[in-house]
């Protein structure tokens, strides 16, 4: 059993063990952990790794005697962990061996058919050991209770279980949605380097399209940067120039995905928001979950002379509010549509206020675009310069479903 408890002179001890994530259900370990743990038990490739249940994170709140987020993350951040928790999590590391892991959360809410919380609770990287991991678990459960994550759900947060899997060094990741009928058409978008850098919408991916025969056409993009492991940090680096519009995956590699993410499918059901990535020939599953939101459906390129990558159908009309980064949000008033080099998850909460978007960089699988579908906002990706192009303030129309902006 995960939890046990025993009460004595008014103290409650609690004792924790990981789950091995092969064993893990979505009703002790959220949608996150029991998608991969069903994945697992197929037979699937996805890292090996343990979970801190729900129990272990109840056990951190059970005594506050208050929900205001502020107060329940500064509480997160400075007391002890609960019982037991650094001895589960040392066993957990103790069956993965030496080598870095990803410490992700993996929430009630989150990866739901109801619900994506695409990008708003935070994962940590490259994280060795078992005092960062334990930091790192920390990040998780506080993020639960951020302005970003709030701002996402409407109803009282929920419980947070913690993932802990061996790091994928990963050459090539990216995302694949998969068809809602076995007629239907594969969506896959790859980049270099780690999968932040696609979910996070911070590079325009190559997108490719496999149709139910197998064939496959695509699009390359311009990708400038890349995110990668150095020792136990993240670093961001641009790509050289004469890899930057170099296939990140090959026609062979976008099938074999394809088909892989029919297998996805046929063990958890119904279509799929899947994170992969790839190491040498390999192929590994990071994470499944149910899509919430369709995809535009396909159109021809738009003749706007202003126009990108359609992502959220719909149209919109308002003042153009130009944002750089958090420092401008305050300047955001409901009814415009938000103009930003990218949507990072912590702007998350502007979708709700906001229009519309645009962006100068990102996908259509990324989280960002994935929470304005679920918003039912338009959405136009991939506009090269569109912070300059476009006057902060000036009344601008945009269609998600063609990608066109006009002005």
């Amino acid at each position: 059993m995960p939890l046990i408890l025993e009460n004595q002179q008014n103290v409650v001890n609690i004792l924790l063990v990981s789950v091995r994530l092969v064993a893990a259900s979505a009703d002790t370990c959220g949608g996150k952990a029991g998608s991969l743990g069903a994945l697992l038990r197929a037979g699937l490739p996805v890292p090996d790794g343990f979970v801190l249940p729900f129990s272990a994170y109840r056990a951190a709140v059970a005594d506050l005697a208050t929900d205001r987020p502020d107060a329940v993350r500064r509480a997160l951040e400075t007391r002890p962990l609960p019982p037991g928790v650094l001895d589960a999590i040392g066993r957990g590391l103790e069956t993965l061996g030496d080598g870095p892991v990803a410490v992700r959360s993996s929430a009630a809410n989150e990866d739901t058919a109801a619900t994506s919380a695409a990008g708003q609770h935070d994962s940590v990287l490259a994280v060795r050991g078992l005092a960062d991991v334990a930091r790192a678990v920390r990040t998780c459960w506080v993020s639960l209770h951020s302005w970003r994550a709030t701002g996402y759900r409407d109803d009282h947060p929920p419980a947070m279980a913690v993932l802990v899997q061996r790091h994928v060094d990963a050459e090539v990741s990216g995302v694949m949605f998969t068809p809602t009928g076995p007629a239907g058409v594969t969506g896959i978008e790859a980049s270099w380097g780690l999968g932040p850098s696609v979910v996070g919408g911070t590079v325009t991916p190559d997108a490719y399209r496999v149709a139910a025969d197998g064939s496959v056409t695509r699009r390359i993009a311009d990708k400038r940067t890349r995110l990668d492991r150095h020792g136990g940090r993240l670093v961001t680096r641009d790509v050289p120039p004469g890899v930057r519009y170099r296939a990140s995956i090959d026609d062979a590699t976008a099938a074999r995905l394809a088909r892989l993410g029919q297998r996805v499918v046929a063990t958890l059901g119904g279509a799929q928001d899947i994170e992969w990535a790839i190491t040498g020939d390999r192929l590994w599953l990071l994470q499944a979950r149910p899509i919430t939101a369709p995809l535009p459906a396909p159109r021809g390129a738009s003749a706007a002379p202003l126009a990108g990558t359609p992502a959220s159908s719909g149209t919109a009309t308002g003042p153009a509010r130009v944002v750089r980064g958090p420092g401008d949000f305050g300047r955001v008033r409901p009814g415009d549509i938000l103009v930003c080099p990218y949507t990072d998850p912590a702007w998350t909460p502007l979708l709700r206020v906001v229009a519309g978007v645009i962006t100068e960089v990102g996908g259509v699988l990324s989280h960002a675009a994935i929470v304005a579908r679920e918003r039912g906002i338009p959405a136009v990706l991939g506009v090269p310069d569109a912070t300059t192009r476009l006057d902060d303030g000036a009344t601008i129309t945009i269609d998600g479903a063609t990608g066109a902006i006009t002005t």
